[in-house]
């Protein structure tokens, strides 16, 4: 899709209906019960209820969500999309639809940590086997293919450590052999990668970040094609997950300028991670635009840009001493998720248990938001000494 018309989706899809002294944007839309006129009325929007766009019932969406839908279809190159109350459900509700009890699912090792928690606790004890794999193995996966191997999940690029797997490699291995891939693509959000066209089934995505911007909604979104995607469309609303209107109105303004924050965050976390790459006491900058990152050669093939989060390496410190560090900090506030207009920070601690991570140096994760970069900076170069352990 060329960069033009990428703005022209942000801009145009997900609008009101053309009619006479329109809103710009979509009202606010809340509500459980619809009614009808008649009986065929009624019962034509029961049996399309998964289909998307039917006003049926308000758990199974209405104007503002299929608003949204619309939209990110048109950005993700999708047939379908399903809106959910987070990234997490989005990942949770993906898998259930794909593997069920007697199921093998193979899951790469970086994968995001709740993703992990869920893998290892709730869907193994319903009788799916999990196997985490090298997240750099890419074609390779075919070897660990089973016959009752559902389901691949990995993240592009790896979540606290950034590995860029190769996308289009991990998704053909899959195709060949009928196992859906599910790809979490948060993290370069469909303005830089746009994984449906290199190959991969289904992409999942936290619209807490970038899409909606600003740290005040949770929302998930699934995006795909087909039979795999109506069958992720009937498990998200037979376990009743939804969004709340105000966060898909929210996420619907975020849309608007996810292409102008999504290059400035390029640019300013490019920026802030040259600084710390140059200085003593790191080790090595784990960012995908940069060569000492795993994977550089797979984003500078499949990617059109980078997101603000990145990891820094930084040597012969301590944990005591990096706690100093980020306690030092004031324009990076210390929290959990990413992808608003603030900057954040906060120390990693990965976890493997099919590949090695054995890097002598402690890891932690910037999020480079609209901050003044020159203040970052002079904050960062005042923090640093802190790091002597």
């Amino acid at each position: 899709m060329p960069g033009s018309r990428i703005s022209d989706i942000l801009v145009q899809k997900g609008r009101p209906a053309k009619t006479e002294g329109r809103n710009v944007n979509m009202p606010l839309e809340t509500g459980s019960t619809m009614v009808f006129d008649t009986m065929a009325e009624f019962e034509a929007a029961r049996d399309a209820r998964y289909q998307s766009g039917t006003i049926y019932y308000g758990r199974y969406g209405n104007r503002a969500v299929h608003a949204l839908e619309e939209a990110l279809c048109a950005l993700d190159g999708a047939e379908g999309c399903v809106l959910t109350s987070s990234g997490v459900a989005a990942i949770t509700c993906t898998l259930m639809a794909l593997a069920r009890s007697g199921d093998h699912l193979l899951v790469a090792d970086n994968i995001y940590g709740n993703t992990r928690t869920f893998c290892e606790t709730l869907l193994s004890g319903q009788g799916v086997e999990v196997t985490f794999f090298d997240p750099m193995a890419s074609a390779d996966v075919a070897g660990l293919f089973r016959p009752n191997t559902r389901a691949l999940m990995f993240e592009a690029p790896g979540s606290g450590t950034f590995e860029v797997p190769d996308i289009p490699a991990v998704a053909a291995a899959c195709k060949a052999a009928g196992v859906a891939s599910v790809i979490d693509a948060t993290w370069p959000t469909p303005i830089f990668c746009r994984p449906l066209a290199l190959g991969v089934d289904v992409v999942v995505a936290s619209g807490s970040k970038y899409l909606s911007g600003h740290s005040d909604a949770m929302i998930g979104t699934i995006t795909g094609n087909g039979d795999i995607l109506q069958a992720v469309r009937k498990t998200v609303m037979t376990v009743g997950d939804k969004p709340g209107g105000q966060e898909v109105l929210l996420s619907l303004r975020g849309l608007r300028t996810l292409k102008m924050r999504m290059e400035h965050v390029d640019r300013a976390g490019r920026d802030i991670a040259r600084w710390l790459g140059a200085q003593d006491r790191t080790l090595r900058v784990l960012h995908p635009a940069f060569e000492s990152c795993p994977g550089h050669a797979f984003w500078r093939r499949d990617f059109t840009g980078a997101s603000g989060l990145f990891g820094v390496l930084f040597r012969e410190t301590s944990d005591a001493a990096v706690t100093r560090f980020v306690d030092g900090l004031d324009h990076f506030g210390i929290g959990v998720s990413w992808g608003g207009y603030e900057s954040l920070v906060l120390p990693v601690t990965p976890t493997r248990t099919a590949s090695r991570w054995d890097v002598d140096a402690r890891l932690v994760r910037f999020n480079v938001g609209f901050d003044d970069l020159d203040t970052l900076k002079d904050e960062l170069a005042a923090a640093m000494p802190l790091l002597e352990p």
